[in-house]
């Protein structure tokens, strides 16, 4: 990984200038991490004693005598200076998040941080479809975990776009399911602009388009169009239908 967390320990004196200005010694942890913020930390509590948020810059020095950091933001100013015994060290840094398995190719641990599954050792990556959630299971073609999203339907597919795709299989299932209210042409499931739709299939005469909710189709609206159950309750396809506002 190309991140890191930085860790120093010893002796130190720690100066702040700015709104909180204090300076105070003792056998101390400095972490420093991939965003530059700065934390000190002692042996009481959970808070840092000190720390500085993202600085505009940071200067780290180290040598046979021990180790400074002095980190700016604004009018802010945090300085560390060692005495005696210290040492420091620096280790690969990722973001934490849910485990959900390995990668059947490298075994590297795979987590769920937000939108996305991550590997810990590499720049892995897996974008998840809004909503989606990571099931326990596995992939029979690529070993990959399985998610379930919602998108007309529920479909349980590769977390790994490439190897199934989610479009797909909403097209599969959606594709000329619906008429245009508007000219009474099939509507076609593309993307277009990132999002999901169903749109006119008479396109570009017609440009009629609809975006496609996260939730799963329960009944049919008056205007002819399929009602969705989502997580903020029933919609129709058409977001502006008169029959939910």
């Amino acid at each position: 990984m190309s991140e890191t967390i930085r860790v120093f320990a010893g002796d130190c004196t720690t100066t702040f200038e700015g709104s909180r200005s204090r300076t105070q010694r003792g056998r101390v942890v400095v972490v420093v991490k991939p965003d530059r913020t700065v934390l000190v930390h002692d042996a009481d509590g959970y808070q840092p004693v000190s720390w500085l948020t993202r600085p505009d810059s940071l200067t780290v020095e180290t040598d046979r005598s021990g180790f400074g950091l002095v980190a700016r933001a604004d009018e802010q100013v945090l300085r560390i200076r060692s005495h005696e015994t210290s040492g420091w060290a620096e280790y690969p840094a990722s973001e934490a998040g849910v485990p959900v398995g390995s990668h059947p190719q490298t075994g590297e641990p795979l987590v769920r941080v937000g939108g996305a599954v991550v590997g810990l050792d590499t720049e892995t990556r897996y974008g998840l479809p809004a909503g989606a959630t990571v099931v326990d299971e596995t992939c029979d073609d690529c070993g990959l975990p399985k998610i379930s999203a919602e998108c007309g339907a529920v479909f349980e597919l590769c977390v790994d776009r490439a190897c199934e795709s989610l479009d797909d299989a909403v097209r599969d299932r959606f594709d000329d399911e619906w008429t245009c209210p508007d000219c009474g042409s099939p509507l076609s499931i593309i993307r277009r602009g990132g999002r999901l739709l169903a749109g006119c299939s008479a396109y570009p005469d017609c440009e009629t388009a609809f975006s496609i909710p996260a939730g799963v189709v329960v009944d049919d609206c008056d205007c002819g169009l399929p009602v969705f159950e989502t997580a903020r309750g029933r919609r129709c396809l058409d977001g502006t239908c008169a029959q939910f506002e």
